[in-house]
C-alpha cells in the first residue's frame, strides 16, 4: 500500500492564494488593487467614520487577507490545536512580544522623572545657566532630554507652567519659548527609544535599539537644530501673548500646593516637631518626632547630575552592547555587556535607579512607588493595542503575497528604499493623523522591500529614522498633537498652521535629508 501511495504522481502545485478579488483581477495587478482598496479603507475608517485606529487596522488586515484569498484558517487557526498558526495572533505576538516591555518600563521611568520634579530642576537650572537671553535655547534643551523618557503630550503637561512664566517674565511671544521646547519634545518621540514610535519599527525590521539609538541621535541633532532656528524665527515675527487662563490655573495650583504644605507645617508645631521636618542637603536640622513626607522632599530640587545618570544609563548600556558585538571576540566580557545592554535589563537597572534615587532616598513609600507606575500604565494600552495591529498588518501583507507584489513594483520605480519609505510615511501621516499609525503601516509595507537585499543594521536604522521623519511631517487638524499645541499655548489655528505645523515639517524635511545622505556611505 505504501509503495503504491509512493509511486502515485505528485498533486498538482495549486497557487496557494486565488480566492476574493484575484478572482477578478488575479497576478500582481490584483494583489497591488487589493493593497491600495485596503490601505484608501484604513483612512476612510479612520478619518470619516472615526473609528479607533487599533479597530480599523484590525478590521483592514482581516479584509485585505480575505480578498488577497488568505484563508479562515490562515488568518485566524483552528479552535482545535494544530500545526496550522494564526497569522492574527503571531503578527500580534511577534511586535508586542519586542515592543510591550520596552514601552511600559519607559514609560513607568518617565512617569517618576515626571512627578519627582525631575523635568522642573531641569528645565530650571539650565535656564540659569543660559540666563534670560537665551532662555528659548534652554527650553529646547529641557524638551531634547527630558522627552527622552516621557511622551510627547506628557512632556507638555509637565513642562508647559516653565514656558508661561519664561514667556511671562520676558514679555516676549510665547512661541519663542515653546517652540523650542516641542521641537525637543518631538526630535526624541520620533527618532529615539523607549517611544513608541523607533521601538515599534525596529522590532518590525529586526534591528537592534542600539543602532536605533545611534542613528537617530546622528540624525535627529541636526534635525532638531534646524527646527530650533525656524522657532527663533517665527517666535520674533509671530506674537502670541501667555494664556490668561493656563497662567491662573498655575498659580492657583501653587497657591494650593503652598498652603498644603504650609498647614502640614502648622500641625507639626502643634505636636511639638520642628519648622523643618526634613532633613535637606547640607541642613543641620533634623527630624525629631515626626515622619517625614514625600511632599516635604518635593520642596527640595532635583540634583541634576541624578537626571542625567538616569535618562543617559540605559542609552549608553545599549549602546555598549551593540559596539560590542563588533568589536569584541566572543567572549565571558562581552556576555555580560550584551545581558546588561540588552533593552529589557537596561531600562530595568535605570527603572530601579529611579525608583531609589527619587523615590525612597527622597522620602516615597513602596505605595506611592507602586502608584505612580501603575497610574502612568494605563494611556500605554492604545499604544500597544495599535502596534499589535500595525504587526498583523504586516504580518498579512507578507503572508497573502502583496508584500512580495509591493516590493517587485517599487523596485522597478527606481527610487532607493528609503525615499519610498519616506514618502510612504508623509502621505499616510498627513492623510490621517496619527505618527504611529504612519510608522507601523508603512514598516508593514516597506520591510518586505529590504527582504534579501542584504542591508546592514545600521542602513535598516536609517530606513527606520526615515519613516519616523515622514510620520511627524506636517502635523494639522487631523492630529491630537496639533490641538494640544494650540489649546494648551493659547495659539491659534492659524497661527499653529504657521508655527507649529511649519516646525514639524522642518524637523521632517531634515531628519530625512540627514538619513538619506548617511545612507549613501553606510
Amino acid at each position: 500500500m505504501s509503495s503504491l501511495l509512493a509511486a502515485a504522481p505528485p498533486a498538482p502545485e495549486v497557487p496557494p492564494h486565488t480566492g476574493g478579488l484575484l478572482l477578478l483581477l488575479d497576478g500582481t495587478a490584483g494583489l497591488l488593487t487589493v493593497a491600495a482598496l485596503g490601505i484608501v479603507l484604513l483612512l476612510v475608517l479612520i478619518i470619516k467614520v472615526r473609528l479607533q485606529p487599533f479597530v480599523a487596522l484590525l478590521a483592514v488586515s482581516i479584509a485585505v487577507g480575505l480578498s488577497a484569498g488568505l484563508s479562515v484558517t490562515e488568518l485566524f487557526g483552528t479552535v482545535q490545536r494544530s500545526a496550522s498558526v494564526s497569522m492574527i495572533e503571531s503578527g500580534m505576538g511577534g511586535i508586542l512580544g519586542h515592543v510591550a516591555i520596552i514601552i511600559g518600563l519607559g514609560t513607568m521611568l518617565g512617569a517618576i522623572l515626571e512627578v519627582s520634579g525631575g523635568a522642573e530642576a531641569l528645565s530650571t537650572r539650565l535656564l540659569n545657566l543660559f540666563g534670560e537671553k537665551r532662555a528659548p535655547l534652554a527650553m529646547g534643551l529641557t524638551g531634547l532630554i527630558f522627552g527622552i523618557p516621557v511622551f510627547f503630550d506628557v512632556g507638555i503637561f509637565v513642562l508647559a507652567p516653565i514656558v508661561y512664566a519664561a514667556a511671562k517674565r520676558s514679555g516676549k511671544s510665547i512661541l519663542l519659548y515653546c517652540m523650542p521646547l516641542l521641537a525637543g519634545l518631538s526630535m526624541t518621540h520620533a527618532f529615539l527609544p523607549p517611544h513608541p514610535g523607533p521601538v515599534a519599527a525596529a522590532g518590525l525590521f529586526k534591528v537592534d535599539l542600539g543602532w536605533v539609538i545611534l542613528m537617530g541621535i546622528i540624525v535627529g541633532i541636526p534635525a532638531v537644530l534646524a527646527a530650533w532656528a525656524y522657532a527663533a524665527w517665527i517666535g520674533k515675527r509671530l506674537f502670541v501673548p501667555v494664556p490668561q487662563d493656563m497662567l491662573e490655573a498655575a498659580d492657583e495650583a501653587k497657591a494650593a500646593v503652598a498652603e498644603e504644605r504650609a498647614a502640614r507645617r502648622a500641625a507639626a508645631r502643634s505636636t511639638g516637631a520642628p519648622d523643618d521636618t526634613v532633613t535637606g542637603k547640607g541642613s543641620t536640622t533634623v527630624a525629631t518626632t515626626t515622619q517625614p513626607q514625600p511632599e516635604d522632599y518635593a520642596e527640595q530640587p532635583v540634583p541634576l547630575p541624578t537626571v542625567f545618570l538616569i535618562i543617559g544609563t540605559p542609552l549608553l548600556l545599549i549602546l555598549a552592547a551593540t559596539f560590542s558585538s563588533i568589536a569584541l571576540d566572543p567572549s565571558t566580557f562581552r556576555s555580560v555587556v550584551e545581558f546588561f545592554g540588552h533593552p529589557f535589563v537596561a531600562l530595568t537597572i535605570a527603572l530601579l535607579m529611579a525608583y531609589y534615587l527619587l523615590g525612597i532616598r527622597r522620602g516615597w513609600s513602596r505605595k506611592s512607588l507602586e502608584t505612580v507606575s501603575t497610574s502612568s500604565l494605563k494611556p500605554v494600552g492604545n499604544i500597544l493595542l495599535v502596534v499589535g495591529a500595525g504587526g498583523v498588518f504586516g504580518a498579512v501583507l507578507k503572508g497573502s503575497g502583496i508584500a512580495d507584489a509591493l516590493a517587485d513594483t517599487f523596485n522597478d520605480v527606481g527610487l532607493p528604499v528609503i525615499v519610498l519609505a519616506y514618502l510612504i510615511s508623509v502621505v499616510l501621516r498627513v492623510a490621517q493623523g496619527s505618527a504611529t499609525v504612519a510608522i507601523v503601516t508603512t514598516a508593514g509595507i516597506v520591510v518586505p522591500l529590504v527582504e534579501g537585499q542584504d542591508l546592514s543594521q545600521a542602513h535598516l536604522a536609517l530606513i527606520i529614522m526615515a519613516i519616523s521623519a515622514g510620520s511627524i511631517f506636517a502635523s494639522h487638524v487631523n492630529d491630537g498633537g496639533f490641538w494640544i499645541v494650540a489649546k494648551y499655548f493659547g495659539i491659534s489655528e492659524r497661527d499653529t498652521l504657521k508655527s507649529w505645523t511649519v516646525l514639524e515639517t522642518v524637523l521632517s524635511v531634515a531628519g530625512f535629508t540627514m538619513a538619506a545622505a548617511l545612507s549613501v556611505f553606510i
